[in-house]
């Protein structure tokens, strides 16, 4: 129901915040996920339908093979 600007808006802000949370703490991207995810809450529940039915890890993993591969290829050609 948001404008598709504000949406935007937060969804870089969101992005960029989380990036700068990384990059100022000592702690890895697992464990600061799992501080902000509430036990039970919506963002708990979307991670784990992501991680289990669809596999979202071996997704990304495909999908980065595959761009390194036509990286590989584009700088052949």
């Amino acid at each position: 129901g948001l404008s598709l600007d504000l949406s935007k808006r937060l969804s870089m802000q969101t992005f960029f915040g989380s990036s700068e949370l990384l990059k100022s703490s000592k702690q890895g991207p697992e464990t600061l996920r799992k501080n902000v995810t509430s036990k039970g809450g919506t963002t708990e529940a979307a991670l784990d339908v992501l991680m289990s039915k669809h596999n979202l890890e071996e997704i990304i993993n495909s999908a980065v093979s595959a761009a390194k591969s036509r990286s590989q290829s584009l700088s052949k050609g």
